[in-house]
């Protein structure tokens, strides 16, 4: 095989006597050569097999693993052992523009290696003639700074439909659709955005028009997307979804109008002049069984000569600009897919995957609340125009206990000659009134209760016996007992501001103290609503059995 021209197979005869020359040996190398070539091409296909990585040592510098691949006329490409380069020293590397993306390729190559005298050629040329004793298969890498066309991969034309919306240096805007899909089923366009690293924000939207396909999912007919701008992906994807007619036979036609594109590249609008029209053939036969039909229907030049222009492409590479010089800010390895997967691997998912189901569905929830003590409620509606299951679901109300009751502590001085403090303020010999304390249980009534801490300042130490303990009211009736307190008898009073959710203590003291201050613990409770007084303990597990309930009976 010479490039991706086909000849004829012809091999050598021997026989007794005969003279074998140049000619001869060549065509013996030829013929087993090009028929491995074209067995590879036409079973296997082209891409990496094993290996290859690429990988960022450095802000300039790659490292290609070793690896095995095949290219697209069937050539065996051996990387035996890690190449580590500059990337300013790959052919085709300029340095006139960082701000992009960069692929690197990968292409076989051979290189003449031994040098040796000629002895055929000293006899007839006076100087002395040195040819090579062997070629070394080898390879050649290379950088092409323009991305790929869609359609110049192999297997692009066989399953898709793709066209460009937009094009320039950083940007390219490709939107992508199956070519087949069966009466009824629904597909996904991918509107796949691609950009360098330094590249402005991407926003994007248009109305669309079918014939033949139908929204899924949501009514109206309109592309919405905005580049989430966190300057780490090179690559976007927004899908939506069409649901085909049942009109076998037919082409149906998606159509964007140019004029109708809101392209924005940061805060510049794109105009957008040409229009857009794509199409899926709508067939009875399983999309699989047509794809296949395609590639079997393939003349032998379509199949080994069509593509033999094309190389595989190891990474793409993101370059951002730093001064005058770049920095690599990101390697993508493969960037088309163009691996070799292995057959057993293949088989093997292929089993795994038969069970799966090829319909798509689409789910829509709505939630809303009802008062406590009600039953749940589910409803559940399928629009098969659509292909949507719609669940509105009513959720009671819980029970908020913890949000109608409040605590906390004060600690209140008694240095009358003091000055005041920033809670509290002396009034009176010994009278108290503190600044006004937010209960946290918003505006409305409450009801506060007050009582002493003992030992009333913290770190104090409790006599041995003793414990610590709380006291309401007036601790003047535990006098003579084993509860008496050693506290001073307070009589404690409450305000409450229930346009603010404020309140504030007042304090009396009836006896001197020889304390310095006392620790106050305050409690605020908060009237509950009359269906939330009525709340079983069990709450909880009857809502989980009532919606259980209701989905079962939705069942």
């Amino acid at each position: 095989m010479k490039k991706a021209r086909m000849y004829p197979f012809e091999r050598n005869r021997y026989f007794y006597g005969k003279l074998l020359t140049v000619r001869d040996f060549e065509s013996e190398q030829k013929y087993f050569n090009d028929k491995r070539r074209l067995l590879n091409r036409l079973l296997f296909g082209s891409g990496v097999v094993a290996g290859m990585q690429v990988i960022g040592v450095d802000d300039k510098t790659i490292t290609v693993e070793m690896g095995v691949a095949i290219d697209y006329i069937g050539r065996e490409i051996v990387i035996p052992a890690p190449v580590t380069l500059k990337l300013s020293m790959i052919d085709g590397f300029t340095n006139n523009e960082y701000k992009k993306n960069v692929y690197l390729y990968v292409a076989y190559d051979e290189k003449g290696r031994e040098p040796v005298h000629s002895v055929g050629n000293s006899s007839v040329r006076a100087e002395e003639v040195s040819e090579y004793n062997r070629y070394l298969e080898s390879f050649r890498l290379f950088i092409k700074e323009e991305a790929p066309a869609p359609m110049s991969l192999e297997h692009t034309a066989l399953t898709e439909e793709v066209t460009t919306l937009y094009y320039d240096s950083q940007v390219r805007i490709t939107q992508r659709m199956p070519k087949y899909v069966n009466p009824g089923d629904v597909i996904d366009v991918t509107i796949i955005i691609e950009k360098t690293l330094q590249a402005p924000r991407v926003k994007l939207s248009f109305p669309y028009e079918t014939e033949g396909l139908r929204p899924v999912g949501k009514e109206e007919a309109q592309v919405r997307f905005e580049d989430p701008g966190d300057g780490q992906e090179t690559e976007y994807r927004y899908s939506y979804s069409l649901k085909a007619a049942e009109n076998p036979g037919t082409a149906a036609k998606l159509s964007v109008q140019g004029d109708a594109i809101e392209l924005y590249l940061g805060d510049n609008r794109i105009p957008i002049d040409v229009s857009v029209k794509q199409s899926v053939d709508i067939i009875e036969q399983p999309v699989i069984s047509r794809v296949l039909q395609d590639w079997h229907e393939r003349s032998l030049d379509q199949a080994a000569d069509g593509y033999a222009d094309q190389h595989v492409c190891l990474a793409r590479i993101g370059l951002l600009q730093l001064g005058p010089t770049y920095m690599i800010e990101k390697v993508e390895r493969v960037p088309f897919g163009e691996y070799i997967p292995n057959a057993a691997l293949l088989q093997k998912l292929t089993l795994a995957d038969a069970s799966n189901s090829l319909h798509k569905f689409y789910a829509e929830s709505e939630a809303y609340d009802l008062t406590y003590g009600s039953q749940p409620e589910l409803d559940v509606a399928y629009h098969p125009d659509r292909n949507t299951f719609s669940f509105k679901m009513g959720i009671p109300k819980p029970q908020t206990i913890k949000d109608e009751m409040a605590t906390g502590t004060i600690e209140v001085p008694l240095d009358v000659n003091a000055k005041p403090g920033m809670r509290f303020f002396f009034s009176g010999k010994k009278n108290f009134v503190t600044d006004a304390i937010e209960h946290g249980l918003g505006e409305g009534q409450v009801t506060v209760i007050v009582g002493l801490e003992e030992p009333p300042i913290e770190g104090a130490v409790v006599q041995p016996g003793k414990s610590r303990k709380m006291y309401y009211g007036s601790s003047e009736v535990f006098k003579g007992t084993e509860f008496e307190a050693e506290l001073p008898n307070v009589v404690f009073g409450a305000v409450v501001d229930p346009d603010r959710g404020t309140f504030r203590i007042g304090m009396k003291l009836k006896e001197p103290t020889e304390a310095a201050s006392l620790r106050v613990r305050w409690w605020a409770f908060k009237k509950l609503d009359d269906d939330l007084a009525k709340l079983p303990a069990d709450a909880l597990e009857a809502l989980e059995a009532s919606l259980g309930e209701a989905a079962a009976s939705q069942e």
